[in-house]
């Protein structure tokens, strides 16, 4: 069997995305391309790896084994990648970092800071939601990940460095806004702008009412931050995020904290890898840079 490392590299592509026009895109290939390395992989095998039902693919018998082998081979030229780059020296190398959305406030300005000390790292930041840096996780693709509660069913090592304060917003205009102390029971009947169902912060949320036996009702829901506190501003309901990403409004006073009784909800950031997973010296140098120096990049109004 002769296979080449860009055959199971598109291959690996195609079966994470389940489409050959979204690994076309993601590889930066056009989609005829895909076909033909899938083509040659196959014929080298000799058995098919994929099956079309309708307008979706599926992965063949032979197909799950090949991408199981082909995530082994990538994880193991990973760890000779760090090996070698470990020789290098840390002014050196690559650092593959995935960030929650909620934390993209403060993570691009630590992360600028960092490159400023280490000119020669080159940096790939991917800020996205918490669904995918769990699949990014499970499948040990970055080197750290910064994040709130690490994610249950994948085997990680985490560390706690900052806290995260989750704070009730509302438009200068509110009612609520100079009232002290606000009884939670106050808000059974208001409906509150939420991120989707299945985010850190939306369930953190919902298990501190549910403790405090408040109803909670949620009148729209948002795949962003930013997209709840512009829904809060324009009055469409309150709001509960990060207090990390309200520096903007809180210093132009385009949306107010509430003061709530039992307020803020306390989470907290982590850092998080992959278990048994070998930090390169520069993985290692960010990983102790976050934990020593993360809250001195944390920008709030007084």
């Amino acid at each position: 069997m002769h296979v080449t490392l860009r055959q199971l590299e598109v291959f690996a592509a195609v079966a994470r995305h389940e489409s050959f026009t979204r690994a076309a895109e993601v590889l930066h290939l056009s989609q005829p391309g895909v076909s033909m390395q899938i083509k040659q992989l196959e014929n080298s095998i000799g058995l098919p790896l994929f099956e079309h039902v309708g307008k979706k693919i599926f992965l063949t018998d032979a197909g799950r084994e090949m991408f199981a082998y082909s995530q082994e081979i990538s994880h193991l030229l990973d760890e000779a990648d760090d090996v070698l780059e470990e020789l290098k020296g840390v002014q050196s190398g690559r650092l593959a970092i995935s960030v929650a959305t909620t934390a993209s406030h403060f993570a691009t300005r630590l992360l600028a800071d960092f490159s400023k000390r280490y000119e020669g790292v080159t940096i790939s930041l991917d800020i996205t939601n918490r669904k995918s840096l769990q699949r990014q996780l499970e499948n040990n693709e970055p080197d750290l990940v910064i994040m709130g509660q690490p994610p249950e069913g994948v085997d990680v090592e985490s560390e706690i460095f900052m806290e995260n304060p989750l704070v009730m917003i509302a438009p200068p205009d509110h009612p609520l806004v100079k009232e002290k102390n606000i009884p939670l029971k106050r808000f059974e009947k208001e409906h509150f702008v939420v991120r989707e169902a299945g985010s850190g912060t939306r369930s953190a949320i919902q298990r501190f009412f549910e403790e405090h036996g408040v109803s909670f009702h949620t009148g729209i829901e948002m795949s962003s931050n930013e997209a709840i506190k512009q829904a809060v501003e324009a009055g469409l309901g309150l709001g509960i995020v990060s207090i990390h990403t309200l520096e903007l409004e809180l210093a132009t006073e385009t949306l107010v904290m509430l003061d709530v009784e039992d307020f803020p909800i306390i989470r907290h950031w982590h850092i998080v890898q992959r278990t048994g997973k070998r930090l390169s010296p520069v993985a290692q140098a960010f990983k102790q840079f976050v934990l020593d120096e993360a809250e001195q990049f944390i920008r709030l109004p007084a």
